[in-house]
């Protein structure tokens, strides 16, 4: 659900940055006087394998779509939702500048598409109520199935909505809700059960967590070690291996363009704000569309030949593995400053 710069008209834009940075900037304060020394390194880790996970499109049968994990759920549930926000504004800033999934116009269109309803009215409205403070897995699987269809809808619903206030005539705003809305309700479907895989992963290996939103709970003790390392072990396998394996038909908004309008990407406008924010996404992103960019490489991507004939996508690898060690540094980097930022007030 990464909208590109030729859906989105420059005040709209402007508008959701506005939105986005306010959010930003809230949610750096309230975490402030909740951050510990315990949650910064799970933002980390949490944020690069979110990254991971969102490089694997999964295909949708019967309709030759594909989605992929948003993971706005699984970061609310394990972190709160303001350090959620952050962390999923981190990744879809690194995928933007260093990768151009996204265009930079758009960006704080994803971020609040993308982080504000799982983090603000899913988790607190929905998974909370549904779990409570004494959660067994049949809540958890419920509350995470409810919540996550719940904030890809409202995702959704507000890219037809931005593009219809963006004067994008070539997507008709009845026929292109029609089209979002089941899509994506499949998509939260696959969604909520990997939340609540991942999130009872994670209760497994923290039993003494009773209030799951509250963070991961107290650290001491080899578990909460283990659980940050098996969460990077699953990044890397995920970023470095399973990538290979993502589907390659269109995801569930480029589907739904390209049943409404016939393509399903729309050219950007060569002038003004689009100009420039296109010249700066292609000095920035070195590996664009998680690959070697085509002049490095004979024939546009570098693959590895095995003794069978087969090829590894090394460009695929080497853009999951480098992706999540930048939102981890990223994401590390902001969760110490502001730490830094509360010892010094």
């Amino acid at each position: 659900m990464h909208m590109a710069d030729a859906l989105i008209s420059p005040p709209v834009a402007g508008t959701m940055w506005a939105a986005t940075a306010g959010l930003v900037a809230y949610c750096s304060r309230k975490i402030r006087a909740e951050l510990d020394e315990r949650k910064a390194p799970l933002m980390g880790v949490l944020g690069a394998f979110i990254f991971s996970a969102q490089m694997i499109n999964f295909s949708i049968p019967v309709t030759g779509s594909s989605g992929h994990l948003g993971g706005g759920m699984i970061l609310s549930i394990l972190l709160g939702p303001h350090a959620a926000f952050i962390t999923m504004a981190s990744i879809l800033t690194v995928q933007a500048l260093f990768f151009a999934d996204g265009g930079l116009l758009a960006l704080g269109c994803n971020v609040f598409n993308m982080a504000f309803f799982p983090c603000f009215v899913a988790y607190p409205l929905i998974f909370r109520k549904i779990v409570g403070e004494r959660p067994t897995q049949g809540r958890l699987l419920t509350g995470a199935m409810a919540a996550s269809i719940a904030a890809l809808q409202l995702g959704a619903f507000c890219v037809v909505l931005e593009t219809r206030f963006s004067g994008i005539t070539e997507l008709p705003f009845k026929q292109f809700a029609l089209l979002m809305q089941p899509i994506h309700l499949a998509i939260g479907i696959v969604e909520g059960l990997v939340t609540a895989a991942v999130v009872g992963m994670v209760w497994k290996a923290r039993p003494e967590t009773r209030f799951l939103g509250a963070g991961v709970g107290p650290a001491g003790g080899g578990s909460y070690r283990k659980l940050l390392g098996g969460l990077a072990l699953l990044t890397c396998v995920t970023a470095g291996l399973l990538s290979w394996f993502a589907s390659a038909q269109p995801d569930g908004l480029e589907w739904s363009m390209a049943k409404t309008s016939g393509k399903e990407e729309l050219a950007v406008p060569d002038r003004g704000v689009f100009a420039a924010a296109g010249a700066v996404q292609q000095k920035t992103a070195f590996l664009p569309d998680y690959d070697f960019k085509k002049s490095e490489v004979s024939g546009g991507t570098e693959e590895a030949g095995t003794g069978g004939g087969a090829v590894v996508p090394v460009g695929t690898s080497v853009a999951g593995l480098v992706g999540a060690g930048l939102t981890l540094a990223l994401v590390a980097a902001l969760g110490w400053g502001l730490r830094s930022r509360r010892r010094i007030a």
